[in-house]
């Protein structure tokens, strides 16, 4: 049983079937051949293990090669207590065989058979996102849309919640966020776009909000060859106002949103004021006190989704410190600690169009952007008028933005209400909040 743990087949070899030995000796020296070769590659090159971990290919061999071990070995090890003729001892010493045996099998069965899990869990997650591979970016940038649906748990939500670009550098990872009102009216779309056929001078009808636009189109769905008609409404909305060409989409399940937040440990955030917890008015049921806090999933939502005592533009301040809070603090080790139950949370909570090709680029470029600062401007008082949002000044903000990220401008100092807190965030109305126009959010928040 000690030959069959360090070299699966050898006791077969040694006092067994022979053919059996030589065969499960093989497999075991291929393995280990196998391993060997993946070590050095991916000592040579780190990114070749985001392939294999990204790879639905690998993962489905890998998990069926784990289920045919776990068992062959298994096996191999009953065997092994049938060659050691356990009936030629006496009973103590034959109970302690079997129970010695026992433990072996489960403990390398199961082993294995978790790691098969594991690997099928990683391959469940990747069905969420579509064939295709990484496409072209956009002036050196990826443009990604990113909404928090306002739903329930376990249903979409048709207007959403919360709008943020986030500009990527496609070479060092440096973003900027470009944070979007869902109270924002007479705004125009992507010229030539359905939208714009349908409103060529805008979005004007009495009522009609930014976050409205995938509703009205939820409802026109004969107008759209698509099965997310209104998430490529809203695009075609975001399009219109920053002038800039979106990449792809994420749309997240705000109230499933703590749960991979708690998957990730928590987050790290400078509460500046209590954060009432629960709803408006009578409906508060508790608060998130102030100071340097790790905040758990309940909570963190609550810190990005609160609205009483402030108003939408502080909240989005604080939308943008939550963002960048888990770019920054999550490390690989984490993701890898807890990844089953992250992989499990984001299957659950996302939908997107980005492709599955396209993974293993945007992995290398998140790590990069970790080490980046992240910059922001949004679309709110006192800089725009969201009723009557100037377009050409909006693209000359989100343009100018930009520019101080990739060092062809000068950064300027922003007046931030002189350090006066607001719902939870530095600054106020009237002033502009910090974390809403700056180039480190970080430092804002």
């Amino acid at each position: 049983m000690a030959f069959t743990l360090v070299v699966p087949g050898s006791a077969q070899l040694l006092a067994g079937n022979h053919r059996v030995g030589r065969i499960a000796v093989r497999i075991w020296v291929a393995t280990l051949l196998v391993l060997g070769f993946l070590g050095v590659r991916l000592l040579i090159d780190r990114s070749y293990a985001l392939h294999l971990a990204l790879s639905p290919t690998f993962l489905l061999v890998l998990r069926l090669y784990l289920i045919a071990g776990a068992i062959a070995w298994a096996a191999l090890f009953v065997d092994a207590w049938r060659i050691g003729q356990p009936l030629s001892l006496r009973l103590p010493h034959r109970r302690a065989v079997v129970g010695i045996n026992g433990i072996l099998c489960f403990s390398v069965a199961g082993t294995m058979l978790f790691a098969a899990h594991l690997a099928a869990v990683q391959r469940d997650w990747l069905t969420m996102f579509v064939d295709g591979d990484i496409g072209g970016s956009h002036a050196g940038r990826y443009n990604i849309l990113l909404l928090g649906g306002d739903s329930g748990a376990d249903r979409w939500g048709l207007r959403p919640d919360s709008m943020t670009v986030a500009s990527i550098d496609a070479q060092s990872g440096r973003t900027v966020m470009v944070g979007l009102p869902r109270n924002m009216q007479n705004f125009t779309f992507r010229e030539g776009s359905v939208m714009d056929k349908q409103f060529p001078e805008g979005f004007n009808c009495d009522g009609c909000y930014l976050n409205g636009v995938s509703t009205w189109a939820e409802d026109h769905t004969e107008l759209f060859d698509s099965d997310t008609p209104g998430i490529d409404a809203t695009v075609q909305a975001i399009e219109g106002i920053t002038g800039l060409e979106m990449n792809y989409w994420v749309m997240v399940n705000m109230k499933g949103f703590k749960r991979l937040v708690d998957a990730f440990g928590g987050v790290s955030l400078n509460v500046r004021q209590r954060i009432p917890v629960g709803g408006l008015g009578k409906d508060v049921t508790g608060y998130i006190e102030p100071g340097e806090r790790k905040l758990n999933g309940f909570e963190a939502l609550w810190f990005a989704r609160s609205r009483e005592g402030s108003d939408d533009y502080s909240r989005m301040a604080r939308q943008k410190c939550v963002m960048t809070g888990l770019l920054t603090q999550i490390s690989p080790a984490q993701a890898l600690t807890n990844f089953q139950e992250i992989a499990q949370a984001s299957s659950a909570m996302i939908q997107t169009d980005i492709p599955g090709g396209a993974l293993t680029d945007f992995v290398e470029l998140a790590l990069r952007a970790r080490e980046e600062k992240v910059s922001t401007v949004s679309l709110v008082p006192p800089q725009v008028n969201t009723a009557k949002p100037d377009i050409e000044k909006v693209q000359a903000m989100v343009a100018g933005a930009i520019d101080r990220a990739e060092g062809k401008v000068k950064a300027g100092k922003k007046k931030t209400g002189d350090g006066k807190v607001t719902g939870g965030s530095i600054g106020s109305r009237s002033d502009g909040y910090a974390a809403n126009e700056t180039d480190d959010v970080a430092a804002a928040c």
